[in-house]
């Protein structure tokens, strides 16, 4: 049962490890610096032209500097979004793929891009059970048989093609230097070396990559060039999605995963195809979201919010005992029809506008009145199910510009370092989003988690994620414009994080750093418990919550958001202060 149990299980070592790297005493100027050695003026900025808000320092900066050159948003976005894939490959890479969310001002239209992993040509729903039907531990985690087919670098070939305005070359540059300079192991990076270290070793090109010796892993300081990314970033930056579907880099990537177990194969590069999706929205008040639909689980954020708007009435309900009791209930709400509903709408009919209409979220909103809380298995929406842990490895960035346009972007290679698998001589990880789908549909792991079957593996399908981008608009008068890019990393707490820091923001009234950094919460329906992020709410409201029969958990909540706003003229920037990153902007 470890494939299902694996999210877990390395939740609790992540955390174990983001208490680590806190206490870290190691700064350098190209490393995420840890919690509470990160100066708040780099985390909370504010600018007139451009900003950007990124996990990673050289990210944000090489975004910064390429808006600089007369680049436009979309220039500065997908060139972070390649320099993030060499900067951070424990969360992302071009072996992955994500979400992207863009309103274009001048056209006043918003695109929603699917450039997310599909499931290889001669995957089977069945293939990591053996002749029992009993799942084979590790089996879609590691090695080449978890990798699905990537999407990152010719999702971000698209859309710099439609709305890019520098050379192509030009973006990819910066993180080719990144990669062939190299850059000193901040203490997130050193901490996912060390905790897959055994997965690592495993395979020849990556220990080659990431060791420094036989047994031990790169620490932080230690300097990481990656040659072999560099030299395949030089064949996309010359060969747009050529260089890395075709030619040499294509017959490394699937040598590296045939070697490992794997079978993706050419068949499966060529017929990769990146969706344009018509993003979801729903009003509330003068604010109108916009996300991505499915395989995005983002509808849940829009129906978190609509919720939450007609149940909190002023600012005064932020952390009182109805501000926690009411999200716990909302948020118990929405992900059991998360659990029933979502999965890849091209291959599963999501009954999407059902779920985000009017009448349906008010009839919601009204029974969530009946009664202070029921247990989970009384909140049911149709039959009984449940969906798999996520990994909450993925990044985020947000990017908003003087001119009105806004990108909010999710990408990721799945678990901390994908497959472990570098193919080859190309220098990137595989990744090892497979594990997302439901491994054995209907059939409880040990912790009771269900996969549900609109999330089984078929050929070419995408599997269900939390990845939710969003943009947010104010309409004042005649006027409408973006006020607002968020999301975050951190599997399906994604969901709850991006709606608690929308609702702060918005109906609570917090400034942004305030949104971002106040105290989380977080229910997904099963198990059932609300989690309080550390320290907890006040003793007094503890206690008044757990007299209401909800079982409540002090724990972390490992979640980043990274946010960026429109406030009057001024662009404002956050990155979550829980990690690393930094903003900037011009």
């Amino acid at each position: 049962m470890k494939s299902i149990f694996y999210s877990s299980h390395n939740l609790f070592k992540s955390v174990a490890f983001f208490a680590l790297v806190s206490c870290s005493t190691t700064q350098n100027p190209v490393s995420s610096i840890p919690k509470n050695l990160q100066p708040r003026e780099v985390q909370d900025r504010k600018f007139s032209k451009f900003v950007a808000s990124t996990q990673n320092p050289e990210s944000s900066r090489i975004a910064r500097e390429i808006f600089e050159k007369s680049g436009n948003l979309v220039d500065a976005a997908v060139a972070a979004s390649f320099a993030i894939s060499v900067e951070r490959p424990q969360s992302t890479g071009i072996g992955g793929g994500g979400f992207f969310v863009y309103f274009d001002a001048k056209a006043n239209k918003t695109y929603a891009v699917d450039f997310r992993e599909r499931a290889p040509l001669r995957a089977k729903e069945k293939m990591y059970l053996d002749a029992k039907g009993e799942i084979i531990p590790d089996l879609s985690l590691e090695g080449g048989l978890a990798a699905a087919t990537p999407g990152l670098v010719k999702g971000l070939w698209e859309i710099h093609q439609k709305f890019g305005k520098l050379p192509w070359n030009e973006i990819v540059e910066p993180s080719i230097l990144l990669a062939e300079k190299g850059f000193p192991v901040y203490p997130h990076l050193a901490a996912f070396f060390k905790m897959q270290a055994e997965v690592l070793k495993k395979f020849p090109a990556s220990k080659s990559l990431f060791f420094k010796n036989q047994n031990e892993t790169l620490v932080v300081g230690d300097l990481l060039k990656q040659p072999g990314l560099g030299k395949t970033l030089r064949e996309i930056a010359k060969l747009g999605p050529k260089g890395f579907y075709s030619g040499w880099v294509a017959r490394e990537l699937i040598e590296a995963s045939s070697a490992s177990g794997g079978i993706l194969s050419q068949s499966d590069l060529d017929s990769y195809r990146v969706r344009w999706l018509e993003p979801l929205r729903i009003k509330a008040g003068n604010y109108e979201l916009v996300t991505m639909p499915p395989p995005s689980s983002a509808l849940h954020v829009l129906q978190a919010f609509y919720l939450a708007e007609k149940t909190f009435e002023s600012p005064l309900d932020y952390q009182s005992k109805k501000h926690f009791l009411e999200f716990g209930k909302i948020f118990q709400r929405v992900f059991a029809d998360r659990a029933e509903f979502l999965g890849d709408g091209e291959f599963y009919k999501v009954p999407v506008q059902g779920l985000i209409s009017k009448g349906y979220l008010d009839e919601i909103q009204n029974s969530l009145k009946v009664s202070e809380y029921k247990k989970s298995e009384f909140v049911k929406a149709g039959s009984l199910s449940q969906l798999q842990d996520e990994s909450v490895e993925t990044t985020h960035m947000s990017f908003m510009d003087s001119f009105g346009n806004a990108v909010s972007t999710t990408q990721s290679v799945n678990g901390p370092l994908g497959a472990g698998v570098v193919a080859g001589k190309a220098g990137f990880l595989l990744n090892n989003t497979m594990d997302d789908f439901s491994v054995k549909p209907g059939v409880p792991n040990m912790y009771g988690a269900i996969g549900g079957a609109a999330n089984a593996i078929m050929p070419k399908k995408t599997p269900l994620s939390s990845m939710s981008p969003t943009l947010v608009f104010e309409t004042l008068g005649q006027e409408t414009k973006p006020v607002m890019a968020v999301g975050a990393p951190g599997g399906t707490r994604i969901i709850t994080c991006t709606a608690q820091t929308l609702v702060n923001f918005l109906l609570f009234k917090r400034d942004l750093y305030s949104s971002v950094n106040d105290i989380r919460l977080h229910h997904q329906w099963l198990p059932d418990v609300l989690i309080i992020e550390k320290p907890g709410p006040r003793s007094e409201i503890l206690s008044k919550l757990e007299k209401t029969g909800l079982a409540v958990k002090i724990d972390d909540i490992p979640c980043r958001v990274m946010a960026t706003t429109l406030e009057g003229k001024q662009l404002h920037g956050v990155t979550d202060p829980r990690d690393g990153g930094i903003v900037e902007g011009l």
